[in-house]
């Protein structure tokens, strides 16, 4: 199994850069929903749950690097190099976030001890910001959205592979400049404000030499080092399905539900978590709990979905088959563990069936579990299809 092929235009230039990457997401998924025409009562429920994205994301950021070097120190082996060039990155950018190098850019070296000043720190200027235009402090919203967002963002971040980290850092930057610059005109439209008022944004896309634009070049030369030519189509749909992560979580606090986007990535893994995967699903689940021996034995609960909705981000090499009866279903374990995270099932042997057990529930709303009498398969699954054929004729 392999990773869904890229949704982005073939004709990929030579040497990948954050312009082309920032065109071809406008390109893809269209104006930010930022931009869009709101209330003063959506912008101030906006800003809360954005008030706790910006304040979580340095301390997400810097946290993403413990799984690396702990993952080094349980394997006692040397840091890796593609760790140092996304943690270099990363203290950076949380260095930044946290106020640091604006101090030392207007104060030199005396200014350090300025660090200290947390009210520097950007979602402290945002909060001000903020509280300016609505006339009254506001607090973070940790909301239900925000909350799975910033979990998948942070397995994103943290992840082993090189590629998905790169992917999600480069993601994550050039998906803020564009939502920075479009709450910044929304903003000033709905307050009638001057836009050098609001120093959080004009810090970060405004004047001259916005520093977003950095940033994303930065994060963006990550990719001329982590990325071999031969990984360019893996890189395209891994970063389409980061920027993708972060535009969706702006549609779900404005109640934005555009049907390309109605579903979201659920992320999975075995038991000793060799193998790690992804599968795209709505937030409510429906699955199959099927009787016949092998299901109860291990007690796979069945989410059916197609081919190109599941891609694996580590360990197929742990991945071994298993076949028995009719051999036609492909019993997929990992071969470290015992665990069976997803197969090729007897009833779609061209797709696949998820066990729901095996992904993270933080990003799962509900599920909704039918019977399946797989221990007399044949009548069961005939029956089932009868079904389907007078549901359709009716």
């Amino acid at each position: 199994m392999t990773s869904r092929a890229s949704r982005f235009t073939p004709d990929q230039p030579p040497q990948i850069c954050c312009e082309y990457l920032s065109e071809q997401a406008r390109a893809l998924f269209g104006p930010h929903p930022f931009a869009a025409e709101m209330s003063e009562d959506q912008v101030a429920n906006l800003l809360s749950e954005y008030l706790a994205m910006s304040q979580a994301f340095p301390y997400l950021q810097a946290g993403s690097q413990r799984d690396l070097i702990f993952d080094a120190m349980k394997h006692n082996r040397d840091i890796a190099r593609d760790v140092e060039l996304t943690s270099v990155v990363a203290n950076f950018i949380c260095w930044d976030e946290t106020g640091g190098y604006g101090q030392i850019l207007q104060g030199g070296k005396a200014a350090l001890p300025d660090i200290l000043v947390t009210e520097n720190f950007h979602s402290n200027l945002f909060r001000k910001d903020a509280s300016q235009l609505l006339r009254r402090a506001i607090r973070p919203n940790y909301s239900a959205a925000t909350k799975r967002y910033l979990h998948s963002l942070y397995a994103g971040l943290s992840s082993k592979d090189p590629l998905v980290r790169c992917a999600h850092m480069v993601a994550f930057e050039l998906h803020a400049a564009d939502m920075i610059q479009s709450l910044w005109t929304t903003l000033v439209k709905t307050f009638n404000a001057r836009p050098d008022d609001l120093e959080y944004f004009r810090s970060h896309v405004g004047g001259e030499d916005p520093a977003e634009k950095y940033h994303g070049e930065m994060t963006s030369r990550l990719i001329g080092e982590l990325v071999p030519p031969d990984c360019s189509a893996r890189f395209w749909d891994e970063f389409h399905r980061a920027y993708r992560l972060s535009f969706q979580w702006c549609c779900d606090l404005l109640q934005i539900a555009p049907e390309d986007h109605s579903e979201i990535e659920h992320r999975g893994r075995c038991h000793c978590g060799s193998v790690k995967f992804y599968v795209q699903a709505p937030r409510e689940l429906s699955a199959v709990r099927c009787n016949c021996s092998i299901c109860q034995m291990s007690g796979f609960l069945h989410l059916l979905v197609p081919d190109n909705k599941v891609g694996i981000e580590c360990g197929e090499e742990f991945l071994t088959e298993y076949q028995f009866n009719k051999n036609i279903a492909r019993h997929t374990f990992c071969r470290v563990c015992g665990v069976k995270p997803f197969y090729r099932p007897r009833s779609n042997p061209a797709g696949f069936s998820v066990n729901i057990r095996c992904l993270d529930d933080r990003t799962i709303e509900r599920i909704t579990i039918s019977e399946f009498d797989g221990e007399h398969w044949e009548q069961a699954f005939g029956s089932m299809h009868r079904g389907l054929e007078s549901l359709h004729r009716t």
